[in-house]
């Protein structure tokens, strides 16, 4: 089955490069730095015998920025390696972490780039944040006696059933990971329906609930919401997709003929994007401000729209209402948390898949408000709007909710710290939703 992947993999890889040409259209650094796609690097400085780190892209490198930062503070003197995807990814790492780590992408899943890769960085420990499968890396990692850790690991069902129609290949490449840390017992379960042995699967929690929210970042807020938005009642969309900012501006039109002071701060979830939904705005009609001309709102703007990248915690914190992008299209919905840990109501729609758990806890508890299209997205913002005590509780509710379930990080970070420190039995933790036992 291996080798099938490989004759397939390699066949296809040509698309892999006119999809980055294609992409390089409207981000033209998608054009750069092709080397590292197959493994051959500058002569440059590149340290070897590091803790290695794979984030897929944006979100991903945020979740794991505390565990990085703690690993740094207690081994010093072993370099970190993170590796991304994608451009937002690798912009998120050098904006966050600047040369405190070395950054480069990670190769394609071909014959040969797994093995150049290993062995110009030498990683003495592998993390791969959430769940990304490749055979031949995880092979590779296996022949070079490296621990690999899945954590923060998460599986749908939908990729759940697409595993299972290639078990051969899948059951192989997952027993070359050392350890799965999962989100939930239904994630832990996931993975070993898909062939993980149940001994390397525990349960450590979210590392996403492990969002702090420091008085300079609600500080930051309040000045921004002052200084760009004045007094109006603030609605931001964020991370939103194709097809979903049409049914966001529907629902605006609606709640704006009671509402005719609402501003709608509208964050696309990717920056190819931007030039699209202005011109979709500007064509509804509305008069709109951006955030890279550095223009306060007046009274005539309707729409601020976020055509920046990495400010999105600091808007969420300008607002009085959160809707939660790729909710109302089939995307999978994006990350609630932290929105509701700055005690901000949240909305979202039908399709949360990639977060069903955290979607139905808060939904539960009263933390957040989940709508079917944009009459019932138009009816429920107005009813945040027009009920202080209303929109108060649902915020307080949220914060509360992440407040209660932190603590992912302090136990993926002992997770780790057993195999750098020699020791390969991952123990089992105090507290955790699931046991061994329960997966049999």
């Amino acid at each position: 089955m291996r080798l099938l992947y490989n004759l397939i993999i390699t066949l296809i890889s040509p698309v892999f490069f006119l999809q980055l040409l294609y992409r390089s259209k409207k981000l033209p650094d998608y054009r750069k730095r092709w080397n590292e796609r197959v493994a051959n690097y500058s002569s440059g400085v590149l340290k070897a015998g590091v803790i290695w780190f794979h984030a897929v892209s944006f979100g991903e490198t945020e979740a794991a920025l505390p565990l990085i930062m703690a690993l740094k503070d207690l081994y010093p003197d072993i370099p970190q390696l993170v590796t991304t995807t994608t451009l937002t990814g690798s912009d998120r790492v050098r904006f966050l972490l600047k040369d405190t780590v070395q950054h480069v992408y990670l190769p394609y899943d071909l014959p040969g780039t797994s093995s150049r890769f290993l062995h110009r960085f030498k990683p003495i420990l592998g993390v791969v944040v959430e769940t990304e499968i490749w055979p031949n890396l995880y092979r590779e990692c296996a022949a070079r006696k490296i621990p690999l850790a899945i954590i923060n690991g998460r599986l749908s069902e939908r990729s759940t059933r697409g595993y299972r129609r290639i078990p051969g290949l899948v059951i192989e490449t997952m027993s070359h990971v050392s350890v799965v840390a999962a989100q939930s017992s239904d994630d832990a379960k996931r993975f070993v329906e898909i062939g993980t042995d149940r001994k390397k699967v525990l349960v450590t929690g979210n590392i996403k609930f492990d969002y702090l929210v420091p008085d300079t970042l609600v500080d930051h807020g309040h000045m921004l919401r002052s200084n760009l938005f004045g007094h109006r009642p603030v609605w931001i969309a964020a991370s939103t997709h194709n097809r979903e900012e049409e049914q966001i501006l529907d629902a605006f039109e609606m709640v704006r003929t009671k509402y005719s002071e609402l501003l709608l701060v509208l964050a696309p979830r990717h920056p190819e994007r931007f030039e699209k939904v202005r011109l979709l705005c500007k064509n509804r009609g509305f008069e709109l401000v951006l955030r890279s001309s550095g223009r306060p709102c007046d009274k005539l703007t309707s729409i601020f729209l976020v055509d920046t990248m990495g400010e999105l915690k600091q808007f969420y914190a300008t607002a009085d209402v959160a809707f939660i992008g790729g909710s109302l299209v089939k995307t999978g919905g994006h990350n609630a948390l932290e929105a509701a840990a700055l005690g901000v109501p949240v909305l979202f729609g039908p399709y949360m898949f990639n977060f069903e758990k955290i979607a139905d806890s808060l939904v539960k508890i009263g933390a957040a408000i989940q709508v079917t299209g944009e009459l019932t997205l138009a009816k429920q913002l107005a009813k945040l709007l027009e009920d202080d005590e209303y929109r108060r509780s649902v915020g307080s509710s949220g914060r509360t909710f992440v407040e209660e379930n932190c603590g992912a990080v302090t136990k993926t970070l002992e997770l780790l710290r057993i195999y750098l420190d020699g020791n390969r039995e991952p123990r089992k933790f105090e507290n955790t939703e699931i046991s061994y036992s329960k997966l049999a």
